[in-house]
């Protein structure tokens, strides 16, 4: 137990780094072995601007070959890993003092495993590697740091990842255009545990995505088994269209209302509508916390009897609560007065301009409540940007 820790409480969470961190941090690695012919161990690298501080990760290996100097590290996502977490990073690094110009000049690429860009909407253009602005830039002053004055050539470094077209088949990629490999990440340079900023970023590419290519309507599911239920009820729906917002219910309708769609469609399982029926604006376990007496509250309104409401207020899931208030009519009348209320909380979070629909899922994969999803709605307008980015 850490010093201040109360008994019983849990220990804090492990914090790791991006895949952009170690890109960074194989990239100085490598450059210093060229310039020293030492290898280091750790290397100390800047976080990703505007953000302050510096961070210091090791190094797994560096090897000289015919061309230049490769260097890898080992990703390490913390307490909260993910697809990426334990890839190894490589930069290979190439210098040419030759160069007459003022220098010097930091070129970067990517090679093997990392991902290309076919589509519009993200801040890479396409057909460019898909190492977002902010660690392509944390990569360049990571290397600039250590090149000695006298140097005003070119520093060229190609980012590759091994198993990065294997790992890239467990994320989002391919939905948002990104082939080939993973993207090379991290607006802050530090993985945090349940990371909000990192789950907003993805909500927020996929939206741009989806926007750019000329869609008015987007589907916000909570994961992958009710992304695949609304699918199965609503195959004209182009996958592009499909975001996971997981928790994010606030900043997934703000986002979407933001980038001018008007139509949102939310699929959901019981526990999830009931968080959104509350107004939470993160509907996580940890954030959001399922009121049960305030579900039976809204039971008795809907019609089901005191002695049914009085047992859901003990239930232990929001799925065995409904399941208690049954199919019949007081049942579907709770149903509909959870979607409003969820709707209701929606335009609190989106304001006007976003129509939201529900469709509702229990845990068999039966449809409990579906407002009607037209098809015409998910049928693309001309591409409203059709370069790079969307903002």
């Amino acid at each position: 137990m850490s010093r201040g820790q109360s008994p019983g409480a849990q220990e804090p969470l492990r914090e790791g780094f991006t895949t952009g961190s170690a890109a960074a941090a194989a990239a100085r690695a490598a450059t210093l072995f060229a310039l020293t012919d030492e290898a280091p161990q750790v290397v100390d690298i800047p976080l990703p601007r505007p953000h302050l501080g510096r961070l210091s990760i090791p190094i797994a290996s560096v090897v000289n070959d015919e061309l230049g100097v490769r260097a890898g590290v080992v990703k390490d996502g913390g307490d909260d890993p993910d697809a990426t977490h334990g890839a190894l990073i490589e930069a290979h690094v190439t210098l040419d003092p030759a160069f007459s110009g003022v220098g010097p000049h930091v070129l970067i690429g990517g090679g093997r495993g990392v991902g290309r860009v076919t589509l519009p909407g993200l801040p890479v253009a396409v057909g460019q590697a898909a190492i977002n602005p902010g660690p392509e830039e944390q990569i360049r002053q990571s290397v600039l740091e250590v090149l000695p004055d006298y140097f005003k050539g070119i520093a060229l470094v190609v980012i590759e990842v091994p198993d990065g077209e294997a790992i890239a088949r467990h994320t989002l990629n391919a939905r948002l255009g990104i082939l080939g490999g993973i993207s090379i990440l991290g607006t802050g340079g530090i993985v945090r545990p349940y990371s909000h900023e990192a789950w907003a970023a993805c909500v927020d590419s996929g939206l741009d995505v989806a926007r750019a290519a000329g869609f008015g309507a987007v589907v916000l599911t909570t994961g992958r088994r009710s992304e695949r239920l609304f699918l199965e009820r609503h195959p004209f729906v182009p996958e592009v269209c499909l975001v996971q917002a997981a928790d994010f219910y606030g900043h997934a309708l703000r986002a979407a209302r933001a980038r001018g769609f008007t139509e949102a469609v939310w699929a959901v399982f019981p526990g999830k509508l009931v968080k959104q029926a509350q107004g939470f604006e993160n509907t996580h376990a940890r954030q959001a916390e399922l009121d049960f007496a305030l579900l039976a509250r809204w039971a008795r309104q809907a019609g089901v009897d005191e002695s049914t409401a009085a047992a859901m207020a003990q239930a232990n899931t929001a799925a065995q609560a409904l399941a208690l208030a049954g199919q019949g009519d007081a049942g579907r009348a709770l149903l509909k007065l959870l979607v409003d209320r969820a709707r209701e909380a929606a335009h609190g979070f989106a304001g006007p301009g976003l129509n939201v629909r529900y469709v509702v899922f229990d845990m068999a994969g039966s449809c409990l409540f579906a407002d009607p999803v037209p098809e015409p709605n998910f049928a693309p307008a001309d591409p409203l940007h059709p370069g790079a980015g969307s903002r």
